[in-house]
């Protein structure tokens, strides 16, 4: 029994979402279905948390709209995420973001995580010949 479960959750963990961590501030197009018409809205924020067990992982996004900050939820298989852009990584050393609900402006930003690029072909010394 459990290898038909685990069989069937495989199949429906195909997930097209780029890499992205906690502390990366995110887009999520996000298929809305209004009567027969169907839309992609974007919903940009924070990502605060990211919950882990197999086929019901999700991932919390924050966001400030109109000076009240709004949480969303989303499911990481779901098949109504379009896809996930990282606009902005982030620097972060805890798991779940929580503490961030209470800071207020300035206080409530993540550091930028740098990615330094190394060069493909470093000029070569000049030595100092005498």
């Amino acid at each position: 029994m459990n290898e038909l479960i685990r069989a069937v959750e495989a199949d429906q963990m195909q997930s097209q979402l780029g890499p992205f961590k906690v502390g990366d501030t995110v887009k999520v197009h996000f298929k809305i279905v209004e009567g027969k018409n169907e839309r992609i809205q974007v919903y940009e924020g924070l990502v605060i948390a990211i919950k882990n067990s197999r086929l019901g992982k999700t991932f919390m996004v924050r966001k400030n709209s109109y000076g009240v900050g709004v949480e969303r939820i989303f499911p990481y298989y779901s098949p109504r995420i379009a896809k996930v852009e990282v606009s902005r990584p982030g620097k972060v050393r805890r798991a779940k973001l929580y503490y961030i609900r209470n800071k207020i402006g300035k206080a409530a930003k993540i550091k930028e995580l740098i990615i330094k690029k190394h060069p493909k072909n470093p000029a070569p010394q000049a030595t100092k010949s005498e």
